[in-house]
């Protein structure tokens, strides 16, 4: 760890370690639903679904590096024990208990709303506080929301389909 990494950070660097803790928690999760998701997923675009989850569990296993990173840069210790996941969790964790196609994508659109409020939260205690955190979960919300976006899209697509009964 810097020394001058830590001095330019302009708040108590403790509890800045337990919220990127908090979002390293929610970025194993996440990679996990989406990961099991892709394997249980079932019914009309299903190719598409999986590439789509696929794609994401990938962001959030990146997500959880950058934050494993920057928690060790300021002196702490990432979660180590994936059992402590869910206790120091922002969103938790949704099992894919119903695995139809839009079962799946509206959890883990609840998934990413909750992760973009919880990222919105830290840009806005970072902004000036911590240049350096700030960044990373500024580039982390931007995916988040991306992420909101082309699941929604996948979504409508779905509610087209079904509607249609597959006609367009």
């Amino acid at each position: 760890m810097g020394k001058q990494g830590i001095a330019i950070v302009d708040m108590d660097v403790k509890k800045l370690v337990a919220l990127l803790n908090k979002a390293f928690s929610d970025e194993w999760l996440a990679y996990y639903q989406y990961w099991i998701g892709a394997k249980v997923v079932k019914g009309p675009m299903k190719e598409a679904v999986i590439a789509e989850l696929t794609q994401h569990a990938a962001d959030e296993l990146r997500h959880a590096d950058l934050l494993a990173l920057r928690i060790i840069q300021l002196g702490g210790t990432p979660v180590t024990e994936p059992k402590e996941w869910y206790k120091h969790s922002n969103c938790g964790y949704e099992a894919p208990a119903d695995p139809f196609v839009k079962a799946i994508l509206e959890q883990n659109i609840h998934g990413e709303r909750c992760a973009i409020a919880a990222y919105k939260k830290m840009v806005e205690l970072t902004a000036v506080k911590d240049p350096v955190t700030y960044n990373i979960v500024l580039q982390i919300l931007q995916d988040e929301v991306e992420h909101e976006e082309d699941l929604q899209a996948e979504l409508e697509d779905l509610e087209v389909l079904l509607k249609t009964g597959g006609r367009r």
